[in-house]
């Protein structure tokens, strides 16, 4: 799980997908976080992503650092704790303008049930399950 984040920490920006109906939707995301051992990303309850998310939890990532490049399938769980919204806005205080812990829109989801492949042009491609 460290390496995914790392990756996923190092390209800054990776495209989430979504299904809305049956119509996939991509999107850049950047936020991308480890709490209570698991990996989190963040959203705002009134965005259509939350809508698609909360419908149905089956995500797609795919992040590209420039020579290797990151395919995570997992489903998402939303984590409602205060503290797990805290947690990613203290990652990124950028954020803090538009959300705040507890406000009823900050959202954080993490990732369950999942698989990342790593994938490259001159190396095999490696799975890890988390």
């Amino acid at each position: 799980m460290e390496e995914i984040y790392t990756f996923l920490k190092e390209c800054g920006t990776y495209y989430l997908a979504t299904v809305e109906d049956d119509q996939p939707r991509v999107r850049p995301f950047g936020t991308i976080d480890q709490f209570d051992g698991r990996l989190t990303i963040q959203t705002g309850r009134s965005k259509p992503v939350s809508a698609q998310m909360h419908k149905n939890p089956k995500i797609e990532i795919c992040a590209f650092n420039g020579t290797k490049w990151l395919r995570v399938c997992a489903c998402v769980e939303e984590d409602p704790r205060i503290e797990a919204q805290e947690h990613m806005l203290n990652a990124y205080p950028s954020l803090r303008g538009a959300y705040t812990p507890g406000d009823g829109n900050t959202e954080v989801f993490a990732l369950v049930s999942g698989t990342a492949t790593f994938s490259s042009f001159t190396e095999e491609p490696r799975t890890i399950k988390f």
